[in-house]
Parts: C-alpha cells; sequence; structure tokens
C-alpha cells in the first residue's frame, strides 16, 4: 500500500497505528490525519527516537498494509 491510499483511508488505518505504537493518543492520530510526515513527528516525540528511525518504521508499516 503506497501512503496516498493510507491517507484516503487513514479512517480505517488509525486502529492498526494505534496497535503498532501505542503510546500515541486519538488526540495525536486525529491531528496527524493520514499526513506521513506529522505521523513520523509524533512517533518521534512520543518514543524520543531519531528522525530517520521515526521515518524508516513508517515506511515499514505502509509496506505491511
Amino acid at each position: 500500500m503506497n501512503w496516498d491510499q493510507v491517507e484516503g483511508n487513514w479512517k480505517q488505518i488509525k486502529g492498526k497505528v494505534q496497535q503498532k505504537w501505542g503510546k500515541l493518543t486519538d488526540d495525536d492520530l486525529d491531528i496527524v490525519k493520514g499526513h506521513r510526515q506529522e505521523l513520523s513527528g509524533k512517533i518521534q516525540e512520543r518514543y524520543g527516537i531519531e528522525k530517520e528511525r521515526a521515518e524508516k518504521a513508517v515506511d515499514e508499516f505502509c509496506k505491511s498494509l
């Protein structure tokens, strides 16, 4: 699945994102609204990891869908 599809189906995918990254709140996911950069930024913030690692995790998640 590419990121455009994730963005278009955000409401359905949001639950899977929360399962993968449990520290993200519903408010975080509402702010993200399917935007890749926002998601990696929130993961970075909540998990205290560097930008590259967060972006790689988001890419891997997208490929797994």
